[in-house]
């Protein structure tokens, strides 16, 4: 679990990023996750786009992609969710 002062620092490092996931009317799937983690893996933080036409809520979806990813929820804030996972080879983000 994250705490308040990292989350806030985590959600500063994301705001120049772009989302590089899009989660359409298909949902969440195993290939999705399969990207976004590879994706963690190597990047540890990542901005995915919830797109107009996906059918559920936005929060279930950003808590299922967390969850199946493994990855720590930063922040849902419109139509973008930031995902956090520290890496294993490739650790770059010092947390407070």
């Amino acid at each position: 679990m994250l705490t308040g002062k990292q989350k806030r620092y985590l959600r500063s490092q994301a705001h120049h990023l772009s989302p590089i996931f899009q989660v359409g009317k298909g949902g969440v799937n195993d290939h999705l996750i399969t990207h976004i983690q590879e994706a963690l893996e190597v990047r540890e933080l990542i901005k995915v786009t919830i797109l107009n036409n996906c059918l559920e809520d936005r929060g279930d979806v950003a808590r299922e992609l967390a969850e199946q990813s493994g990855a720590e929820l930063v922040q849902v804030i419109g139509k973008i969710v930031v995902l956090y996972k520290e890496s294993k080879e490739h650790k770059t983000i010092e947390l407070p």
